[in-house]
């Protein structure tokens, strides 16, 4: 009998590592919220508040196309404590930086197979942040969209 393999597209590989790491994240303790805008413009894919209120942020790369064409992660670290690459099993890891943190993940969880360097914020913006995150998470929570 021949194995199914089953081929997903990238908004698909997109949407199922992001749900499965932001499970795992919400397993961990964490609140992540999908797509947050960050104050230099850019866009988390997932940004979550820890139960201590440390910020993570995990970029999701669909592929290797992704990666290669999107070299902005850098910016993100400003905003976070913590910053994690989220991928796909089948995902070519061996091509990430060394740094980050790594999250691998499908559509119904993942795991952390590395733990990134903490970086703690400066306590006004990390103040700053958590009250933009949690005005976020009420307007999304009472259908508000802004």
């Amino acid at each position: 009998m021949e194995a199914l393999v089953l081929t997903l597209s990238r908004p698909e590989t997109t949407s199922a590592v992001t749900r499965g790491a932001g499970r795992l994240m919400a397993a961990l303790g964490y609140a992540p919220l999908a797509e947050v805008t960050l104050p230099n413009g850019r866009r988390a894919d997932i940004m979550a508040l820890g139960p201590r209120g440390e910020i993570a942020i995990a970029e999701v790369k669909s592929g290797l196309d992704d990666f290669r064409t999107d070299l902005k992660w850098s910016e993100y670290l400003p905003y976070c404590d913590a910053f994690y690459f989220a991928v796909a099993p089948e995902f070519p890891r061996h091509i990430l930086p060394g740094e980050p943190g790594l999250i691998v993940a499908d559509a119904f969880g993942g795991a952390v197979l590395k733990e990134p360097p903490l970086t703690p914020l400066a306590g006004a913006r990390r103040k700053a942040l958590t009250v933009a995150f949690g005005r976020l998470a009420a307007m999304r929570a009472s259908g508000v969209t802004a």
